[in-house]
């Protein structure tokens, strides 16, 4: 049987998923609303 209690002491968080965390937050993405809006001023540019 596995004791939970036991298992949570010897649990530490990984170093990495807070550099992760911190590179995405930093990172300039685009939503689908940005590129949307880029799809329709490329459109309007054509006309």
């Amino acid at each position: 049987m596995i004791d939970f209690e036991e298992e949570l002491k010897k649990f530490h968080p990984c170093l990495e998923i807070g550099d992760t965390e911190d590179a995405i937050k930093n990172h300039d993405l685009s939503d689908m609303v940005d590129i949307i809006v880029g799809v329709v001023k490329e459109s309007a540019k054509d006309e």
